[in-house]
């Protein structure tokens, strides 16, 4: 015991004397990251969109104090089914993630990048990982505007269709996520205009806006940076 109680001593000892000397000598010790302020952005654009449709508020997001290095955006083969689409969501999710340290994102979406998007959060472990998600003009429950076209995601955009039976079915807006979406009952892309809506989310009508010109809204971009902040 006397061997032992002294063996323990000494130990401590050294460790007090190790710890003394790296103060001394300035060395820093290793520290966990701190956790980011806020929750990063990522935005999804829409059928035949890309990441330059995000100009405006990618543009007021800075100037309302967000840095480039914590929003993301990305530009994606619209034609391709929205499961597919969905897996390319869940790599910009855990990129945006590892690269800022956050545990969780946001998510803003326009048209058919809610579709993508929810898929992810419902099949893909999404629930996980976004706090706050965000539709601008999403046809959540499809429109009819996609019968006139042919690609693999209009298909999956009409009223009616099994990716939308599937997506939508049980509980709309699961999970522990905030969701959100802005609609327009202008909206020449949306028929009906109130498909956006979901039940569980805090669904807004806008003034009488076209499908694209709900991204560039001063109004909408106010009440989607009040969401998420």
């Amino acid at each position: 015991m006397h061997i032992t109680s002294t063996m323990r001593r000494l130990g401590m000892a050294a460790i007090t004397l190790v710890a003394t000397a790296t103060a001394a000598l300035g060395i820093a010790t290793p520290q966990a990251a701190a956790a980011p302020a806020r929750d990063p952005i990522l935005f999804v654009h829409g059928w035949q969109g890309a990441a330059s449709n995000w100009d405006y508020m990618w543009g007021r997001f800075l100037v309302a104090g967000y840095s480039a290095g914590e929003m993301a955006r990305f530009s994606y083969d619209s034609s391709q089914s929205n499961k597919d689409i969905a897996l390319e969501v869940k790599a910009q999710v855990d990129a945006l993630r590892a690269k800022t340290g956050a545990a969780k994102v946001d998510i803003i979406t326009h048209s058919m990048g809610g579709l993508n998007s929810r898929w992810y959060l419902k099949n893909l472990g999404g629930l996980d990982f976004v706090d706050d998600w965000v539709s601008i003009g999403g046809p959540n429950h499809g429109t009819d505007v996609a019968n006139g076209c042919a690609d693999a995601s209009c298909e999956e955009m009409r009223p009616g269709s099994a990716f939308l039976a599937e997506l939508n079915s049980g509980d709309e807006t699961a999970g522990r996520v905030n969701y959100g979406t802005w609609w327009s009952p202008c909206d020449e892309i949306i028929n009906p205009d109130q498909s956006t809506i979901l039940s569980g989310a805090a669904n807004t009508q806008t003034l009488c806006l076209s499908h694209l010109g709900l991204l560039s809204s001063s109004t909408v971009f106010d009440g989607v940076r009040d969401f998420v902040k």
